[in-house]
């Protein structure tokens, strides 16, 4: 396939570099300075230091020419630049099946990101959401990686999945986007807890069952808005929250981390230089919650001491003395 991974951050310059070995990619970025970073190193030193782009990797700053001839495009921007890069999209006046590999809710009314796709372009526009427990760096190794695709169109997942999949990347199908996004989103802002929970030495007895708790919360949020209870069993749900809330490659993980230790937010973003959405999304997650009267206590606590500055000592020791109760509820 020819592909356009649009967002050369650190998951769709590893996605770019994975495909890369079957399928003709261009990578594209929006900024000329990263553009000419790309272009002299074939390193990606902002994002995604470590890893060579491959001779066959294209790389371009037009999104016309991104797009132009290509089957389908991967958009991997940040949940928060989403909407303008697809506005973007539809002004070059062409039309590609579009995958989204961006994780989060958009922040005001909360939408998902394939919500976004259907308010900024055409109501029969093809479209499919990834998402899994995937490390960029892994991906980008080659280490072996499952991901579900999603999307109501049968036979649009199921022929994108066919291109996509190889022997290390394994990719499942599934009709519940909202259910994948929400996973993808909730995932993040559970994960932050845990870290806090692990950076103040509370134990693997408490990592587990923050996480279980946690995911508990997503699959509750996840119901409310549509999605399909089996999701939150799988790749999308448990299996990236696992993923997330216990390996050290994590950024929000590493957020709640230095949460523990008592760094401020704004030093601790400066420092990852990179987006961890869950800071991002818990306030969007939250306001759901709100608007559905869904129960999130561990969400609410994140936002307490991500923007409130609730001490995260307090915060987690609160969180795991509350009130006994019947466990599924």
């Amino acid at each position: 396939m020819k592909i356009a991974v649009l967002g050369a951050g650190a998951w769709g310059t590893a996605l770019a570099i994975n495909l890369s070995e079957r399928h003709q990619i261009t990578l594209w970025t929006k900024f000329p300075e990263h553009l000419a970073e790309l272009v002299a190193n074939r390193v990606n030193l902002s994002f995604f230091p470590g890893f060579n782009l491959p001779e066959t990797l294209q790389l371009t700053l037009s999104l016309s020419e991104a797009l132009e001839t290509v089957d389908l495009a991967i958009l991997v921007v940040p949940v928060a630049a989403l909407r303008e890069t697809l506005r973007d999209v539809a002004a070059t006046g062409i039309r590609v099946p579009i995958v989204l590999g961006c994780k989060g809710f958009e922040s005001g009314a909360a939408k998902l990101p394939h919500q976004v796709v259907m308010e900024e372009l055409a109501d029969d526009w093809s479209c499919g959401v990834i998402s899994g427990p995937s490390f960029a760096e892994e991906v980008a190794q080659g280490l072996p990686t499952a991901l579900t695709l999603a999307s109501p169109d049968d036979v649009f997942s199921r022929k994108i999945a066919d291109q996509l999949h190889s022997n290390t990347l394994r990719i499942y199908t599934s009709p519940d986007m909202t259910g994948v996004g929400t996973g993808g989103a909730v995932k993040n802002v559970i994960t932050i807890a845990a870290g806090i929970s692990d950076g103040l030495g509370f134990g693997h007895n408490a990592r587990a069952a923050l996480i279980t708790r946690g995911l508990m919360e997503m699959t509750r949020l996840g119901l409310a808005l549509g999605g399909r209870m089996e999701t939150f069993m799988g790749l999308a749900g448990v299996g990236d929250l696992i993923l997330t809330c216990t390996g050290d490659l994590s950024r929000n993980r590493r957020v709640g981390l230095m949460l523990a230790s008592g760094k401020m937010l704004p030093d601790i973003l400066n420092e990852l230089g990179h987006v961890a959405e869950g800071v991002h999304t818990a306030q969007a997650v939250l306001y759901l919650s709100k608007q559905l009267n869904v129960s999130m206590p561990i969400t609410e606590t994140v936002c307490s001491i991500l923007h409130d500055g609730l001490p995260a000592r307090d915060a987690v020791e609160i969180l795991l003395s509350r009130e006994s109760k019947a466990e599924i509820y």
